[in-house]
């Protein structure tokens, strides 16, 4: 599988400030401190993932980068968006920074969505969100109507740039580097590419309305944009990197096929 190296995890837990992973059973963590440690289980995963991702954008963004929070929940857990539960599946906070995630979700992309799952599936979900944090202390967010729906809504280029940047990050894992310069991640396999596309596609508008919707699709009702959109949004930012994440300010044609 795409498996963490020998980088230390254990910095990250424990705490709720930004960059930090905090879960409402700590002893959950407690064991999270090496490589191996995220190779063999899902919490420790969100840990190795967040590290490499605050590698990553804090490259990209420079020193003065502030990484985002992020909260391991059970059921349900207070934010200062409100209260967040497991029928949200994982999400962002802007209020208060933090990646809010119960590890149920990873489950239902199987059961529900009919994915394989795999680890790089999980932590593209993890991306995904944190690319949402990148949106909103860069200001993508500043000024945006993200109560209207539509195939070419504010809410679907948001959520289509963030799985853009989810898409960079994940080609460019295998050579960010911890403080001691080791890798975070191998470089993924062809199919554990299928299987984060495989993810990126199962949250598609469409095939969430034909899945559990009773088979009628609307484009008017989509937030998030479709499984195809979304797949070739993730695969711009692998190709091409986080610069072409330009979803705002295109035509509803170029949203919907970047690569026309």
């Amino acid at each position: 599988v795409s498996s963490f190296l020998g980088v230390d995890l254990s910095g990250l837990l424990g705490g709720t400030g930004g960059g930090q992973v905090a879960a409402q059973d700590e002893a959950v963590l407690a064991s999270c401190s090496t490589g191996a440690d995220a190779n063999a289980n899902a919490e420790c995963r969100i840990v190795g993932a967040e590290n490499s991702l605050t590698a990553y954008w804090t490259d990209v963004e420079g020193g003065a980068f502030q990484p985002p929070s992020v909260v391991i929940f059970d059921q349900a857990t207070p934010t200062a968006c409100g209260t967040g539960t497991t029928d949200m599946g994982p999400f962002y906070c802007p209020s208060d920074r933090t990646i809010y995630l119960d590890l149920t979700f990873f489950g239902e992309l199987r059961s529900k969505f009919g994915t394989n799952g795999g680890p790089l599936a999980e932590m593209y979900v993890v991306a995904h969100e944190y690319g949402h944090h990148i949106q909103n202390v860069s200001g993508i967010m500043d000024g945006l109507d993200l109560r209207d729906t539509g195939a070419a809504s504010d809410s679907v280029r948001l959520e289509l740039q963030a799985d853009c940047l989810a898409g960079s990050w994940v080609a460019a894992a295998a050579n960010t580097k911890d403080a001691g310069g080791t890798a975070f991640l191998r470089v993924p396999t062809r199919d554990e590419l299928r299987q984060a596309l495989e993810a990126a596609a199962a949250v598609g508008d469409d095939h969430i309305q034909q899945t559990l919707g009773g088979g009628s699709v609307n484009p008017e009702t989509w937030t998030h944009g479709s499984s195809a959109e979304r797949v070739a949004w993730f695969a711009v930012g692998y190709d091409e990197g986080w610069r072409s994440c330009q979803t705002f300010g295109i035509t509803p044609q170029q949203l919907a096929n970047p690569r026309a």
